[in-house]
Order: structure tokens, then C-alpha cells, then sequence
């Protein structure tokens, strides 16, 4: 498969609840969308990189920097639903989902989540996921956990911890992995992503990754270092410009 088969959507909502605008949010004098759109373009696997937004601004805003956005319906439920719109009216065999709000986005994540869906033919959906390294990251609902089968594909994916150590006294080493919320689809995957029904996991958990698991796909999950930091709240402005 050539690199040109391969296409990334960075879908960006305008009404975000917790931060509204958050695509067009001044980080150190460049808009987050923009960051990301760049951060994205350095992949080595991937060659065409397309905003998918519901809103005008950010189509001029990406329009600005040079760089590519399509309109979709504002209906869609889930980033991935997003996605799947844009997957339908653009030639590409694999697209990659990169949250709009990961300023810092690392290309090599994106290349490990591709690879591991290339690598095996067998696979339609991948994301990564990375060691959790602060114990307080275990109980944060805000932190999604994931445990992996023996052919690292996801068994679930919790806002709570998994595993959990029943015994504490026993002398185990438990490993807690974060995952990223970074996904690459077979086309034929992601066309069908919409049309599933959505099950009661995904909406206790509201993670939109479980409809996937829900109705009996693997997610093949590639483990990297690198940790990611995602602008969600006010807050979280101040924290990404100081690491920039």
C-alpha cells in the first residue's frame, strides 16, 4: 500500500461544551487547529491531512494557513461518525481520526497506530496507547484505560481503573495502559462505523470506541512512549503553551 492511500481527518466541532471554539483558541499566537494540522502533515506514511468541521470559521480559518477542510453535517455524534463522511466522498484505502485538541500531537504515535493496522491484513481498526506513569492518572475518570488480549487487541476500554488489583497484598506487577485517542480505519470499517448500533457501554462510558467492541470488532492497539496532552478546559491553555 503507498502512503497516498493513506488519508488523515482531524475532525473539528466548533461547539465544544466544555470550551466552545476550541479549534480557533490562541496557543502562543497560532490556533490549535492549526497546530495540529501541522503536527499532523509531518507523518511519514500519510500525505493528505483534511480538516472535517461543521462550522464556516474554522473552514477559513484552516483555508488560511494554507491548509485543506471539508463541511459536514452537524448531526454526527461522535468524532468518528465525522470521519465517515468525509471517508465516503475521498479516495483513500486507510484514514486516521487525530483529535483536533492534541496541539502537541507526536507524528511517530500517529505512524505506530497506522503500522499496526498495515501490518497485519486481517485488522480494520488500531489506535495506541502508552504506560500510565502517575498513580493518580489510575483514578481519573478523565484518563481512558485499556487492558489488551494476548494478540494486543483491546478487551475494553474504562473511564475507571482497569485492571483492577483485588489482592493488594500480592506481590503483582500491574501495568496500567492510557490509551490515546488517536484510531486508524480500514475504509470499508470506518463507512460502517456509522450504521452500528450504539450499545449501553458506550453510553455509560461515553467513549465511542466501544461501539466497536460492542458489536464484535477488534481494535489492535499499538503501545508507544510518548503521552499525549489534549487542550479540554480553559485550564489546559496556560498548560500547553507553557510546553510549547
Amino acid at each position: 500500500m503507498s502512503p497516498t492511500d493513506v488519508v488523515i481527518v482531524i475532525p473539528a466541532r466548533y461547539g465544544s461544551t466544555r470550551l466552545p471554539g476550541k479549534p480557533l483558541v490562541s496557543l502562543a499566537g497560532t490556533t490549535m487547529i492549526q497546530r495540529v494540522y501541522e503536527r499532523a502533515k509531518l507523518s511519514k506514511l500519510a500525505t493528505r491531512v483534511i480538516v472535517a468541521t461543521d462550522d464556516d470559521r474554522i473552514i477559513k480559518a484552516v483555508e488560511a494557513f494554507g491548509g485543506e477542510a471539508r463541511m459536514t453535517r452537524t448531526e454526527h455524534r461522535t468524532g468518528t461518525e465525522r470521519v465517515a463522511e468525509v471517508a465516503a466522498h475521498v479516495d483513500g484505502q486507510v484514514f486516521v481520526n487525530v483529535q483536533g485538541d492534541e496541539p502537541l500531537l507526536n507524528p511517530e504515535v500517529v505512524d505506530a497506530a497506522i503500522s499496526a493496522l498495515l501490518e497485519d491484513a486481517a485488522t480494520s481498526v488500531a489506535s495506541v496507547a502508552t504506560p500510565i506513569r502517575v498513580k493518580s492518572d489510575i483514578l481519573d475518570p478523565n484518563i481512558v484505560k485499556t487492558v489488551l488480549d494476548f494478540d494486543e487487541n483491546a478487551l475494553y476500554f474504562s473511564r475507571a481503573p482497569i485492571p483492577w488489583l483485588r489482592d493488594a497484598a500480592a506481590k503483582m506487577e500491574v501495568r496500567h495502559l492510557k490509551h490515546l485517542g488517536l484510531y486508524v480505519f480500514q475504509r470499508d470499517a470506518l463507512l460502517e462505523y456509522p450504521t452500528l448500533p450504539q450499545g449501553t457501554l458506550e453510553k455509560i462510558e461515553q467513549l465511542e470506541q466501544l461501539r466497536w467492541l460492542e458489536n464484535g470488532w477488534k481494535i489492535r492497539i499499538a503501545e508507544v512512549e510518548h503521552d499525549s496532552v489534549s487542550v479540554d478546559v480553559p485550564e489546559d491553555v496556560a498548560k500547553v503553551e507553557k510546553l510549547l
